[in-house]
């Protein structure tokens, strides 16, 4: 069995992203130089030992964890996010093939 990389949680992070129409980038800055969350964008949290799915919920920066509670081993977020994607894209009535070509 092959290792899940950090790469591999990364672009599933950013497919997540161009499905929902979401932002790639964590942040801006905004018209007076600060820094400002992008609100929607999902992306990979480290911590513990293991990694989690988190999505920015406002420009401050708070979070929310959209499969799983808490912080897992690589290899479950990835078939957790597989999961996830495909529950999304069968909900918009698409196969990715047909993302891909639209």
């Amino acid at each position: 069995m092959e290792r899940i990389t950090d790469k591999q949680l990364d672009n599933l992070a950013t497919w997540l992203n161009e499905i929902t129409n979401s932002p790639t980038e964590y942040s801006h800055r905004d018209e007076n130089g600060h820094f400002r969350s992008n609100v929607g964008n999902y992306h990979i949290s480290h911590a513990y030992g293991g990694v989690c799915l988190h999505r920015i919920v406002n420009e401050g920066g708070g979070i929310t964890c959209p499969i799983i509670g808490g912080h897992v081993p690589k290899r479950e977020l990835f078939n957790l996010m597989h999961s996830y994607i495909k529950g999304l894209l069968d909900a918009k009535n698409l196969t990715k093939q047909e993302e891909i070509a639209a």
